[in-house]
């Protein structure tokens, strides 16, 4: 029997990406996001699912739940991957920018695993991938609101991994770092530091090795994970830094 594998997010960018790998080992991927027409065309691509769905909507995604798991009981993995840029200040950044960081970014996933924690509790052992961010770890101007809403989804992701190692069901907690996509545009970056910049074949590359050895947490490139040690320890020294940090074009 094929696994069922769930992708939000998945039209572009890092989920097409991992759906693609995700099918190429033999998993029938389920694919949602909100663009209907490029999802249906991966979904076509991939012999897979589309869902058309905004994760920050409560109630779409326990409908889209609802039909997926009455399709398909046990669901293998959920990646949680469905998020939007958002360059932009607490101090005088649009406030629908600020809240609609946190209801996709955040609260999206959160509903996302209610929803299908009962498909993925019957197919346990099973996998749940967060897409944070080194952005969750280590926060700064010129996107504050855009770390707050992956540090929010950072400790849910430590959180939920907690509650469910018992019941056989994992929790991957991947932090890139920089990565270009199409809704993360990384030209804004000095010069140097675009040099280590990401794509999203690279990201998800390393998701589906985490999925594989069972890795847990982990900051992609490794490199990055030292950084959010250093402004836990080193919080004034950060601000003095960051306080240097251009705005956001």
């Amino acid at each position: 029997m094929r696994r069922v594998a769930v992708v939000t997010g998945a039209s572009a960018g890092i989920g097409a990406e991992i759906a693609r790998r995700l099918a190429a080992r033999g998993d029938l991927c389920v694919l949602l996001a909100r663009r209907a027409d490029r999802l249906a065309a991966l979904a076509e691509e991939l012999g897979g699912e589309a869902e058309p769905c905004d994760v920050s909507d409560r109630a779409a995604v326990e409908a889209v739940a609802a039909r997926v798991l009455e399709r398909h009981p046990s669901v293998d993995v959920l990646v949680n991957n469905a998020g939007i840029p958002g360059r932009t200040s607490f101090a005088d950044g649009d406030p629908d920018v600020i809240e609609r960081l946190i209801r996709i970014n955040y609260l999206g996933a959160v509903w996302c695993l209610r929803a299908f924690l009962p498909g993925l509790r019957a197919a346990a052992p099973s996998d749940v991938v967060n897409i944070v961010s080194v952005s969750g770890v280590v926060a700064g101007p010129p996107s504050g609101p855009y770390s707050a809403s992956k540090h929010a989804q950072l400790a849910f992701s430590r959180t939920i991994a907690a509650e469910l190692r018992g019941e056989g069901v994992r929790v991957h907690t991947v932090k890139p770092g920089f990565a270009e996509t199409e809704g993360f545009r990384q030209s804004w970056l000095p010069r140097p530091v675009q040099r280590i910049v990401m794509t999203p074949g690279d990201v998800a590359a390393h998701v589906l090795r985490s999925l594989e050895d069972g890795r847990g947490e982990t900051t992609v490139p490794w490199y990055y994970g030292p950084i959010g040690a250093l402004q836990d320890v080193m919080p004034n020294v950060f601000t003095r830094v960051l306080s240097r940090v251009p705005k956001a074009p």
